[in-house]
């Protein structure tokens, strides 16, 4: 085989590190190569879909944290002691007292990117939860208007945390065939968020005291401390740890969540996939946002675009301000909050059914029909407001409920599944910190703008927000790929990017051919002999002439975005080892154009033979 240099059997998988690497973490990508895997056991009580699937239910804590605490403020701003402690609020108060949650959302959203990849994402986790508490007992106690409006930023930090990382934990730690449903799953926790917290509010209503807006505000700080105890127990994203060269710790999680040991060739072959898409990823070099909107910058604005609609839509008009909706179309008081109630039951049960549907159907279809069911439905509340007539108020809450089931089902959970799906390893935090912010930013603007334009606009705000439901489907019509089922290693197939340069980024290609396996080596540079890996040649990409197809690409290309560098390419050939059973080997390297002369040891994985396959020699 050209550009291949065999090691005999009896030789060593790779050459031992030397002595100046004496970190743990630098020397176990050779380690875990040679170890007894067959041998190692885990010390997870939970394993396979057990662990899978209660991992996934606790992140919904996560996100049904900044679920009630988007809905917590919908009752208690019409509460009559709330608006007397604090002096009956104007609009533009209520607005801000609303709204400077998503201040520190966006803030901490952007920030929470370099955490996540320099800490980890359970750390960023269990920071954020741990600000969100913060921030409730400032609520709670609040002594006046600038104390609430400070707790309520403080808790918006630890969202903004919270929001960012918690969806790409679950990417990275999803089987691809089951991303949409765990997905899923994690935004109903979000909606169960939301529907106590509005239940709550209605129940702390009959609370003849302070204590009816003091003790929903409470329940954060419970929320908080759960999420930052439980994060300590929580497996580390495998993909994270391979990336930070602690494969045996990686090896160790991918074999837990599948429950088989750490020698088992479906728990070895996905090691090799992640690693072989690390190995490509250190090809880019640079990890910067500059480099990640040079590179991808189609898939930015893709990602962009899903959170912004996700907010453009609507959706915080009836979030936020239900009960102010169902006050304007003739439901007074408490009726108002019991209506919001009602409404948010069905808001529940509709993020049910995207468990199955959104990798039965795919994410395109779901988010196309969601955008035609709202915008009928918000044109039919402004219209309902509009005529004013006895059944008004009926009407208005039937289109609401209409409206919330058909968010739930599409615009709801797949903006938040989609940005970690699309973006590359090396820039997944910072893509998904860019779409996060988006989102808080938008949700600033829509929070503070709101009860202005109810006065001013009236029933027109609910036809402004069809009009953009329209957009938004035009814009998933013409550019938004279909993700259902690919594995995030396969992204860059497609979006067509794979195997072509960068133009400002020759010197980088280059330098790929001799990726680095560990951090120490650098642009091909093999500190004291150690191997590097090497870059087989690009497979081709069969063009997509579709329509799809075609106008992603042409959207890639009308703002500059680039595609990353050379894919390296794995060869799995069987072969038989030394040991007493057969064996595959992972090779990641072996560029054909490498001679036959060239001593380059290649990194090897010896892994069992799957059954009914033949080794051949």
């Amino acid at each position: 085989m050209a550009g291949t240099t065999r090691h005999s059997t009896s030789e060593p998988l790779l050459p031992s590190p030397p002595e100046s690497l004496n970190g743990d973490e630098s020397r176990v990508g050779y380690a875990v190569l040679d170890l007894p895997l067959g041998d190692i056991k885990s010390d997870s009580r939970l394993r396979g879909h057990a662990l899978l699937y209660s991992v996934s239910v606790f992140l919904s804590i996560g996100v049904w944290l900044f679920g009630y605490d988007q809905g917590v403020m919908s009752g208690i701003i019409t509460g009559p002691y709330f608006k007397a402690y604090f002096n009956q609020p104007t609009a533009t108060q209520i607005g801000n007292m609303v709204a400077v949650l998503e201040i520190g959302a966006f803030i901490t959203s952007l920030l929470a990117a370099h955490l996540a990849d320099k800490y980890g994402r359970r750390w960023t986790m269990r920071t954020g939860a741990i600000f969100f508490s913060i921030g409730g007992v400032f609520q709670t106690f609040c002594t006046g208007y600038r104390v609430m409006v400070f707790g309520r930023f403080v808790s918006g930090c630890g969202v903004g945390m919270l929001s960012m990382v918690v969806p790409i934990y679950q990417a990275e730690i999803s089987p691809a065939d089951h991303r949409g449903f765990l997905g899923a799953l994690e935004f109903t926790g979000n909606i169960v968020g939301y529907a106590s917290s509005v239940w709550i509010d209605y129940a702390s209503s009959f609370i003849e005291s302070h204590w009816s807006w003091r003790g929903p505000l409470s329940i954060q700080v419970f929320g908080g401390m759960i999420l930052a105890i439980g994060s300590l127990v929580c497996p580390e994203s495998p993909r994270y740890l391979i990336d930070k060269d602690q494969d045996l710790q990686g090896l160790t999680v991918i074999a837990d969540f599948q429950g088989k040991p750490l020698d088992d060739f479906k728990v070895l072959e996905e090691y090799k996939e992640i690693r072989d898409g690390v190995l490509a990823d250190r090809a880019v070099g640079d990890r910067s946002y500059k480099a990640l909107w040079q590179r991808y910058r189609g898939r930015v604005l893709i990602a962009m675009s899903s959170q912004l609609f996700a907010q453009l839509n609507g959706i915080n008009v009836i979030s936020y301000y239900a009960p102010l909706v169902f006050e304007q179309a003739g439901w007074i008081g408490r009726d108002a909050i019991l209506m919001t109630g009602i409404n948010a039951l069905f808001y529940v049960a509709s993020s049910i059914p995207p468990w199955w549907l959104t990798d039965a159907l795919g994410r395109r279809p779901i988010l196309l029909c969601g955008a035609i069911a709202m915008a009928i439905a918000l044109t039919s509340t402004g219209w309902w407001i509009y005529i004013d007539q006895a059944i008004t108020p009926k009407a208005v809450v039937a289109c609401v409920i209409i409206y919330n089931a058909a968010f739930g089902m599409s615009w709801g959970p797949i903006p938040w599944l989609y940005p970690p799906e699309i973006m590359p390893l090396p820039f997944r935090a910072k893509g998904v910190s860019l779409s996060t912010a988006t989102n808080w930013l938008a949700n600033y603007w829509v929070g503070m703008t709101t009860p202005v334009f109810q006065e001013i606009m009236g029933w027109r705000l609910y036809i402004m927000h069809a009009c953009f439901c329209v957009l938004s489907f035009i814009l998933v019509y013409f550019l938004y790929p279909e993700t259902r089922g690919v594995p995030l290693e396969e992204m860059d197939k497609l979006f067509g990017d794979e195997g072509e340069g960068s133009d400002d980024d020759d010197d980088d290609c280059a330098a790929s051919e001799t990726s680095s396996l560990m951090p120490s080596q650098r642009r091909g540079h093999s500190p004291s002999g150690l191997p590097t890996a090497r870059t087989s040649s690009p497979m081709p990409v069969r063009a997509d002439n579709s329509l799809l197809g075609r106008v992603t690409h042409a959207f890639s290309n009308a703002f500059g975005g680039r595609p990353g560098s050379p894919t390296p390419r794995t060869r799995l050939d069987p072969e038989r080892g030394h040991s007493h059973h057969a064996a595959h080997e992972f090779e990641l390297g072996g560029a054909s154009d490498v001679s036959d002369s060239e001593s380059h040891p290649h990194l090897r994985i010896r892994t069992p033979v799957p059954p009914g396959a033949e080794p051949h020699t």
